[in-house]
């Protein structure tokens, strides 16, 4: 579908050899971890249990997770990104057993997409800087910090498989504007808003380019271009409507494929491809048309999908303080640590200052293209840090053409260009600062443990309160039900938990009768020093009322407490 240099296969197979042996090195390191299924982030847990539950009898479509806060949580994920793990573990099953099925599942879809997204790298670098670019670009995409982090062994959140899809986008943009690439853009843009919204800006900034292209050229090319991309558009916002729409399909939320997110999609599909309908040798005329299409796209942003401007506009306040803004992949660029910040943005930006400089050497129009969406990269990260991610790969081909040319200068520029594009030298640098203050400590021990969660494994099914990190860890590893999660839609299961550890024994106690809870956990996971009246000061100081019984207590100090039953001892 799109034009590819003639290395393209050749590259493809570099590519896979690159991930599969970057991955066989992780998965070794790993292993301990790996086949016990403890995988990385708390999502990439959640995200194995929801397809786990598909494969357990869930319907497609039933996207919620009915073990996790007060009466489930409508989940804001989409089914598109379980089906290559859930496929593989069900062909795998019936041969090596269903954990290792899933073990090979959790390895090899992240190695699939490295394989992608290196690929992608490659051909970017040599389109816009030729082939010795392009190799090049292929290794530092292996530590491509922090976004290599995506695609480690275990990771089987979306957000990688967002990060290819912005690749893709990408690859269109740079090469000669065709249909066809149009079309690949704009099914690569569908998919990624189908999956989740946290690209969604950079998405519309490549729309964008590509409007903005065709007033400036106003060739046929960049017309035919414009128009693929609006068809591309809503035929992969059509299909995803018609196969991934979830049960919560019409809440009324901006935070993942929603109807009110395909509206907005197919609105943009739908102006893309009347403007790329449109005929005209007129540039004023051209930006006319654009302009009028934009305010309508504006307008019924404004009127119909507010949400959209503010996706975690639901989230209490006091969650939005109380841990939304410690979380960090959403924290801004100018709230995080020197240490954060410099670990993050560093590759994203070296590669803005290598991608500006070439763009001012060459005056080429591909590498202006990157250009541009790196510095929007770099603005998302201005207000989500999580920016950081599409930002470092979109750095890497300019990294690399600078790398090619400093072959010609000798050792001390060509040594110095390797460093400043490895990403993961700005970690290392980071670490040479003064460490930021640590958190205060709310009790002993680690919230998601392998030997807290072994002892609640062994403890009968029940409703457990915890702090929001052990419930992705829990749910996943133990058949035990979550008040509380790292999902910024579970306000109730959220708000009760701080309520719970925040307030006074008593109150506690009132709480754990109103919820019938059956299980508490005392770990170092709240993130803020508790009032000294309160349950959690009270556990972290090693103490528990009467209402508790300890059950269970970790290696590290982290405390299981079964609670007693209505008749026990009054709470003190």
């Amino acid at each position: 579908m799109v034009r590819l240099p003639s290395r393209a296969w050749r590259d493809a197979l570099i590519a896979l050899l690159l991930a599969v042996a970057i991955g066989a090195a992780q998965v070794w390191r790993g292993w301990a971890d790996l086949s016990a299924l403890r995988l990385p982030d708390s999502d990439d847990m959640m995200r194995l249990q929801q397809i786990r539950d598909w494969l357990g009898g869930q319907r497609f479509g039933d996207v919620a997770q009915y073990r996790l806060g007060l009466s489930g949580v409508a989940m804001h994920w989409s089914r598109l990104d379980d089906l290559i793990p859930a496929a593989i573990i069900r062909e795998l099953a019936p041969l090596a057993g269903r954990h290792w099925a899933e073990v090979c599942a959790v390895i090899a879809w992240p190695t699939i997409l490295l394989a992608a997204a290196i690929w992608l790298i490659g051909q970017i670098a040599e389109t816009v800087g030729g082939n010795e670019a392009g190799w090049r670009a292929m290794i530092l995409a292996l530590a491509a910090h922090p976004a290599s982090s995506l695609f480690v062994p275990g990771r089987i959140d979306h957000h990688n498989l967002q990060m290819v899809m912005i690749l893709v986008v990408a690859l269109v943009l740079v090469q000669p504007a065709t249909f066809r690439c149009g079309i690949a853009a704009g099914i690569a843009a569908g998919l990624s808003f189908v999956v989740g919204m946290e690209t969604a800006p950079l998405l519309a900034a490549a729309t964008g380019l590509i409007v903005i292209e065709w007033i400036w050229r106003g060739n046929e090319s960049q017309r035919r271009r414009l128009l693929g991309f609006g068809l591309g558009l809503g035929g992969a916002t059509a299909a995803g409507a018609l196969f991934f729409s979830t049960g919560d399909w019409g809440m009324p939320a901006c935070d993942g494929f929603t109807a009110l997110v395909a509206r907005a999609a197919g609105t943009i599909a739908a102006l893309t491809t009347v403007i790329g309908m449109t005929r005209s040798s007129s540039a004023r005329w051209r930006a006319l048309i654009a302009t009028m299409g934009g305010s309508v796209l504006l307008y019924t942003m404004i009127v119909t999908a507010p949400q959209c401007l503010s996706p975690y506009g639901n989230v209490d306040p006091l969650l939005r303080h109380l841990w939304l803004s410690r979380v960090g992949e959403a924290i801004p660029l100018a709230a995080a640590s020197p240490v954060l910040s410099i670990s993050y943005a560093g590759l994203m930006i070296a590669g803005i200052v290598a991608g500006a400089w070439l763009t001012l050497r060459t005056r080429s129009r591909g590498w202006g293209t990157l250009l541009a969406l790196q510095l929007f990269a770099l603005a998302v990260t201005f207000v989500q840090i999580r920016g950081a991610y599409p930002g470092a790969l979109l750095a890497l081909p300019a990294l690399a053409s600078v790398i090619a040319i400093a072959t010609r200068h000798g050792r001390v520029a060509l040594a110095a260009s390797w460093i400043a594009a490895t990403g993961i030298f700005y970690p290392l640098a980071a670490a040479a600062l003064p460490a930021p203050p640590a958190p205060a400590k709310t009790a002993g021990g680690d919230c998601a443990s392998t030997a807290l969660m072994a002892a609640l494994n062994t403890a009968p099914v029940g409703l457990v309160m915890a702090p929001i990190d052990t419930g992705g860890p829990a749910i996943a590893t133990t058949h035990h039900r979550l008040v509380a999660g790292a999902y910024h839609r579970n306000n109730p299961g959220n708000l009760a938990m701080y309520r719970f550890y925040l307030g006074t024994p008593g109150h506690a106690l009132s709480e754990a009768r109103r919820l019938k809870l059956d299980y508490v956990i005392a770990c170092d996971g709240l993130g803020i020093r508790p009032p000294s009246t309160s349950l959690g000061a009270m556990l972290a100081g090693g103490r528990n009322p009467d209402w508790l019984k300890p059950i269970s207590r970790s290696p590290d100090g982290a405390t299981l407490y079964r609670v007693r039953p209505a008749s026990g001892p009054p709470a003190r």
